[in-house]
């Protein structure tokens, strides 16, 4: 139908401006997540940025964007269409929807995990690929075929939990910032000329970030899982309980939220932009869940 082809191609606009925007700050906090302890994961972010930008240049910081930029267009058509799709699937079987805690629709939380889930297909070996370029100590050296063959699914468990936790805990939070926002609770200048919501750029900032927060420790695991740099044989509890000890649960949360701000906020515009004007163009009633 029109309308999902069009929230996937909102979706598209939404990944390729996060890439764009985001990249150099991803590749930052992927990098101070990924490196090994004898690769100094006590470096700084700062001191990260300018240890890449002197050897490389804005290419460096680029590293790994382009499988990103091809695979989170789909990824994020994928999370929106596939969570749209399921929420009209639940509607349309009429599956009941209760509210948890007197506030989350569980319906909401249903279709946001289909949509994490959805993204995590596309992901898992995007998402190899890009970590592994961007902790490589020599930009040239090459991915072999015989490594992607070998790891490409490494990681692929934490990549689904993350996601699904990640997706899910931003269509919650963008569910109650809609409810905060009619109740008033919002300031007014964050909110959307009606009050019925935030408006684009504090609703991707915000509630991405508040997404993130909730699933971060998960996102340390994944990149670890697939950098290529710590032991496979490991499993996920154990790399879980060794970086608690020695207190890497966060590594890279300032890079991160600093990129998700600036990233998600943009691309929220820009994908709201892009759903308005199509489904004016086509004219069809809009069905995703943002």
């Amino acid at each position: 139908k029109m309308e999902f082809l069009i929230t996937f191609l909102s979706g598209a606009s939404y990944g390729m401006t996060t890439v764009i925007i985001g990249q150099p700050l991803d590749t930052i906090k992927t990098r101070m997540q990924g490196l090994s302890s004898s690769a100094s994961t006590k470096l700084s972010a700062s001191q990260i940025t300018r240890e890449l930008y002197t050897k490389e240049g804005v290419r460096g910081l680029y590293r790994g964007g382009l499988p990103l930029l091809i695979g989170g267009s789909v990824m994020r058509s994928a999370q929106f269409g596939v969570s749209a799709k399921a929420r009209e699937l639940l509607e349309t079987y009429q599956v009941p929807s209760y509210r948890l805690f007197n506030t989350l629709d569980s319906n909401v939380i249903l279709a946001g995990i289909a949509g994490g889930l959805g993204r995590a297909m596309v992901e898992i070996p995007t998402d190899f690929l890009k970590i592994r370029k961007q902790v490589q100590q020599d930009a040239k050296g090459r991915i072999t075929f015989d490594i992607i063959k070998k790891n490409l699914l490494d990681g692929s468990l934490v990549t689904m939990g993350r996601n699904t936790v990640l997706f899910s805990s931003f269509i919650i939070y963008i569910d109650l910032s809609k409810q905060a926002c009619s109740a008033g609770l919002v300031p007014k200048f964050l909110c959307n000329e009606d009050s019925s919501g935030l408006s684009p750029f504090a609703k991707g900032a915000i509630c991405a970030n508040l997404a993130w927060l909730t699933c971060w420790p998960m996102d340390v695991l994944k990149t670890q899982r697939q950098s290529g740099n710590f032991n496979t044989e490991t499993s996920a509890l154990e790399l879980f309980k060794e970086n608690m000890k020695q207190g890497k649960l966060f590594r890279g949360l300032m890079p991160g939220l600093v990129r998700s701000s600036l990233a998600n906020g943009s691309s929220m515009v820009v994908y709201e932009a892009v759903h308005k004007n199509l489904s004016n163009f086509f004219g069809v009633s809009r069905k995703d869940m943002l």
